[in-house]
């Protein structure tokens, strides 16, 4: 596994309240990461800088096998590079079929650029047919999107976002919201993508953290409190007494 994402000494302060604090970590190429922590923990603004929305006071962020800054780069910028991000509420074309939604994704990948060169192909189809099958939702491509459950409307954006091709996929609190079933199937879909490209996923769900069945990642007061298998870090006196003892498990 290869080193795709790495971040050193990332700092951010908002009117005097450091949210991030001498962050580091490296995310590798495939892998599946989950990120926890107590509310405050700089969860948001982890996504925020690694994704451009965010500039870091201080710090360095590397991104693929050329070490690419991302310091100063726009979000659109990034994006192309192949980092997506999948926020907590689900944001797809609700009078669109999932089928339209899809192919959408699949036109233009990564800006307007694509669109000029994209090509009705059989190769097309076959790709938005796998995407479907990917993330449940074959037997309701021809439904509009906003007759969907949370949940599928969750997965739905998780396929438009494969459909890009990224290298580096964030996800926020999937499981927000979600029945037991879907709970169950978003892990699956998750683990699948993670097969091929990095994963990050920010969650609180610590039955769906554990299904995940990955590297955790725990942060407090913007920096890397613990990091190993969920058994290791909830083992750890710190975590328990800075987070798990308390009942505030969002960002």
């Amino acid at each position: 596994m290869t080193s795709l994402l790495e971040m050193s000494g990332i700092s951010k302060s908002f009117d005097g309240f450091q949210a991030i604090k001498n962050l580091s970590l490296q995310i590798g190429e495939p892998e599946l990461r989950a990120v926890i922590g107590p509310n405050g923990a700089g969860k948001t603004t982890f996504m925020d800088i690694i994704t451009g929305k965010t500039k870091p006071d201080e710090g360095y962020i590397r991104f693929g096998e050329d070490s690419r800054s991302l310091i100063g780069l726009s979000e659109s910028q990034i994006a192309m590079l192949g980092i997506g991000r999948k926020f907590q509420k689900p944001t797809v074309f609700e009078a669109q079929s999932v089928r339209e939604n899809l192919a959408m994704a699949l036109k233009n990948p990564r800006g307007t650029f694509s669109v000029l060169f994209y090509r009705k192909s059989a190769e097309g189809a076959a790709r938005l047919e796998q995407i479907a099958d990917e993330i449940n939702l074959t037997a309701h491509l021809s439904r509009p999107a906003g007759e969907l459950s949370h949940g599928q409307k969750q997965w739905l954006e998780i396929g438009m976002l494969l459909a890009q091709s990224p290298r580096l996929l964030l996800v926020d609190e999937p499981a927000a919201g979600m029945t037991a079933h879907e709970r169950e199937h978003t892990t699956d879909i998750l683990r699948k993508a993670a097969e091929t490209r990095a994963v990050i996923v920010v969650e609180h769900d610590m039955e769906f953290v554990r299904r995940l069945n990955c590297k955790v990642t725990v942060l407090h007061e913007g920096s890397v409190l613990a990091e190993g298998s969920l058994d290791h870090v909830t083992n750890n006196q710190t975590v328990i007494d800075v987070y798990l003892g308390r009942t505030d498990a969002g960002d």
